[in-house]
C-alpha cells in the first residue's frame, strides 16, 4: 500500500469534522437565503495585508477562513538584502497580530490552528516565497524557524542557488546546496514548498525530501498548460509522498479565456482529486482577501507589483487582466468556493477535506507539536 492509500484509509473522519461537531453527519447551519454556511478553512497561500482594516478582517473571518499562509519578504530579492527584508516583514506582522489579538493570532504549531478555529480568529503562517534569504548558509533555516517561518519555497520563478524556477529556459533539478537545504528543512520540521519551482526541481525535491512536500499554490497542467501549473507526474509523486496541492485562484493560470470562471477553478480541483486522491488537494488562492476594483488603476498596481518580483523588471511577464476570478473577488470567497465544490459534485465530507482537513493533516504531520 503506498502512502496515498494509507492516508486515505487512516483519515476516515476529516479533522474539520472533529473540530466542528455535527459536520461529519452532513449537518449544516444555514446563512441568509438558506445558503449553507462554510466550514472552517485554510488558505495555503493568501494575502492578508497589514493595512486591512478591522471590518475587512471580520468579513474574512465570517467566510470561515481560520488560517492563512502569508508571504513574508519580497521573493524578487536575490542578494544580501533578502534576509533583512524578510525579517522586517515578519516583525511587522508580529506587531500587527499583537495590535489585533481578538481577530488575529500567529500559527507556529498544529494546535495553534485548532485554537484559531476554537476562538474564531484568523491564524497567520509565515512563508518566504524564495530561499534567497538563506544565501549560502543552510543554518539560516533554523533562524527563520525561530522567527516563526513554517514553510519555505525552494525557488521563485527564476534560478537561485538551490535550483531552477518555473520561468527558466532550462530545466535543471536541485543543486547540491539545494539538497542540503531540503535536508535541513526536514530536520527542523519546516515544510518544503515547490509551487514556483521548475519541473525537474519539483520532482527532485519530492524525491529527496524525507517528509511530505507541498505545492501550496498552483494549478494542473493537464487542465491548462502553463509554466506555473504542475504535471500529473508531479502531482502523483507529491501525493504518494503524503503532500498536498493548494489549487491557485489566479485567472491567467486557470484557462485561456480572458475571464475564467468558478467552474474552471473547480475543474482544476476535480482533476487534482482524480490524480492525487481526495486527501491531497486543498486551497491556495495566491491572492488578496479583499475586493479588488476592476479598474485601470488597479491593473497598474498589479503591473508594478509584478515588476518588483523579477530581478530585472524588464523580464516581468505581460499582465492578463483581471488576475482574479470575478466570482472569487472579495473577502467572502471561501464561502463561494465551498458552495462551488458542493455544486460541482463533491460531498460535504470531501469539501471539508479540501477546505480544511488536508492542510491541517499535512501541517500536523510535518511540524513538530
Amino acid at each position: 500500500m503506498d502512502r496515498r492509500r494509507f492516508l486515505h484509509a487512516a483519515t476516515a473522519l476529516p479533522l474539520a469534522s472533529a473540530l466542528t461537531p455535527g459536520l461529519a453527519s452532513g449537518a449544516r447551519r444555514t446563512g441568509s437565503g438558506g445558503r449553507q454556511e462554510a466550514p472552517p478553512s485554510i488558505d495555503g497561500l493568501g494575502e492578508i495585508r497589514l493595512d486591512y482594516p478591522p471590518a475587512l478582517l471580520d468579513e474574512i473571518r465570517a467566510s470561515g477562513l481560520r488560517s492563512c499562509v502569508v508571504t513574508v519578504g519580497n521573493p524578487g530579492l536575490y542578494g544580501a538584502e533578502a534576509l533583512p527584508d524578510t525579517l522586517a516583514e515578519i516583525e511587522a506582522y508580529e506587531a500587527h497580530i499583537d495590535a489585533h489579538p481578538d481577530r488575529l493570532m500567529r500559527v507556529r504549531t498544529p494546535a495553534d490552528i485548532d485554537e484559531a478555529v476554537r476562538t474564531n480568529r484568523l491564524g497567520l503562517i509565515y512563508y518566504p516565497q524564495n530561499a534567497t534569504p538563506l544565501e549560502r548558509d543552510p543554518e539560516r533555516v533554523d533562524a527563520l524557524w525561530d522567527r516563526g517561518v513554517r514553510l519555505l519555497q525552494l525557488t521563485y520563478n527564476h534560478r537561485n542557488l538551490l535550483g531552477d524556477g518555473s520561468a527558466e529556459r532550462t530545466n535543471a533539478g536541485l543543486s547540491e546546496y539545494g539538497l542540503e537545504v531540503v535536508a535541513r528543512m526536514n530536520a527542523v520540521g519546516m515544510l518544503v514548498d515547490v509551487s514556483h519551482s521548475g519541473r525537474a526541481t519539483t520532482l527532485d525535491a519530492i524525491r529527496h525530501s524525507t517528509a511530505p512536500v507541498a505545492i501550496t499554490h498552483a494549478g494542473c497542467a493537464a487542465v491548462f498548460e502553463h509554466p506555473r501549473n504542475k504535471t500529473d507526474e508531479a502531482l502523483r509523486a507529491m501525493a504518494d509522498g503524503g503532500g498536498v496541492i493548494g489549487i491557485v485562484q489566479l485567472n491567467p493560470y486557470l484557462g485561456p479565456r480572458e475571464r475564467n470562471t468558478l467552474d474552471d477553478y473547480v475543474a482544476h480541483v476535480r482533476h487534482a482529486v482524480d490524480v492525487c486522491g481526495i486527501d491531497h488537494v486543498a486551497i491556495g488562492s495566491d491572492r488578496e482577501h479583499r475586493r479588488i476594483p476592476d479598474t485601470a488603476e488597479e491593473r497598474q498596481k498589479l503591473v508594478d507589483e509584478l515588476a518588483r518580483l523579477y530581478p530585472d523588471p524588464a523580464d516581468a511577464p505581460p499582465v492578463r487582466w483581471p488576475f482574479f476570478l470575478s466570482e472569487l473577488n472579495g473577502p467572502r470567497r471561501m464561502e463561494t468556493v465551498h458552495q462551488g465544490l458542493l455544486d460541482g459534485g463533491f460531498t460535504p465530507r470531501e469539501t471539508e477535506k479540501i477546505l480544511f482537513g488536508n492542510w491541517r493533516r499535512l501541517f500536523g504531520e510535518v511540524w513538530p507539536a
